[in-house]
């Protein structure tokens, strides 16, 4: 039985659920689900241009498990974008949010 994932602080939901190209129905389009742990290391890493390393802070994971997300993240998106495919913004347990107000990330920072 594999361990449960840890806690990935995550900004928030996103305004959207899905992306999909314009003019299709989104019945007939495949669909790739994006887990929003894995765009919120795209958002951290590609976006903000924060290192690996910080954005692992940010979550509260371990440098390898962003280097795992981006390349995951990276894949779907590629493959949508050139499959024209729709990207389905998934979350699960394990992702945790802010609570208004307070700064993103984990209470704790790792030494």
């Amino acid at each position: 039985m594999p361990r449960p994932p840890k806690p990935r602080w995550c900004q928030g939901p996103p305004p959207q659920r899905v992306f999909k190209p314009a003019g299709a129905p989104l019945g007939r389009l495949p669909q790739i689900p994006l887990g929003l742990d894995e765009l919120e290391a795209l958002r951290l890493c590609d976006l903000l241009g924060l290192s690996q390393e910080e954005a692992g802070v940010r979550m509260g994971v371990s440098r390898g498990t962003v280097q795992r997300l981006l390349s995951c993240g990276r894949a779907k998106v590629a493959d949508a974008l050139v499959n024209g495919k729709a990207l389905v913004l998934e979350g699960g347990a394990h992702i945790v949010f802010p609570p208004p107000g307070r700064h993103r990330g984990p209470p704790w920072r790792p030494s």
